[in-house]
């Protein structure tokens, strides 16, 4: 895989993660963005941890935030000679939920402007949580992805359509 070797986020994910999430105790969105990548020996590190598997690195994976609890959210390098922006984006939580939670970073943008965060595309453990558009994140995605506008549940089904194996495939990586 050689996508990008940089660890500068994108000028699009920049704008998002200067951005305030706001948690309203549990009424808004978990998630904490960086302020860039962590490192490769850093993500090397988690996901050696995550996976308990002392054979694998990180290089797969560019992190770019987390939730409350220490799942990541993060860049999978999954398309060969791709551009950083054109890779999926993908949600590894601390009690090993997964989820491609957006098919790329335009997507990505429209489901946090949605009121999503990429716990909440991920998972479905708060039914009666409601989601809340937030204005600052629809202008951040109206000015980098006006091209990928949709809707929370439709970039998540995309997602999810596209690469219905991530878990099996994580999975096996697994000790």
């Amino acid at each position: 895989m050689t996508p990008t070797n940089d660890r500068q986020f994108p000028a699009a994910l920049a704008a998002a993660m200067a951005v305030p999430f706001d948690y309203a105790g549990g009424d808004g969105v978990d998630f904490e963005p960086f302020a860039a990548f962590l490192s490769a020996e850093e993500t090397t590190d988690w996901f050696q941890a995550w996976t308990g598997n002392s054979e694998l690195d990180g290089d797969d994976f560019r992190v770019f935030g987390q939730d409350g609890s220490g799942g990541y959210a993060a860049f999978w390098l999954v398309r060969p000679s791709q551009p950083l922006a054109d890779q999926p984006v993908v949600f590894l939580g601390s009690e090993g939920e997964t989820g491609v939670v957006a098919r790329n970073l335009g997507e990505f943008l429209w489901l946090l402007a949605g009121g999503f965060g990429p716990w909440e595309a991920a998972t479905s453990y708060e039914p009666a949580w409601t989601p809340r558009p937030n204005q600052e994140l629809t202008a951040v995605a109206e000015r980098f992805a006006p091209g990928w506008r949709r809707s929370p549940a439709a970039v998540t089904e995309l997602a999810a359509q596209e690469f219905p194996d991530f878990d099996d495939t994580l999975m096996e990586l697994c000790r």
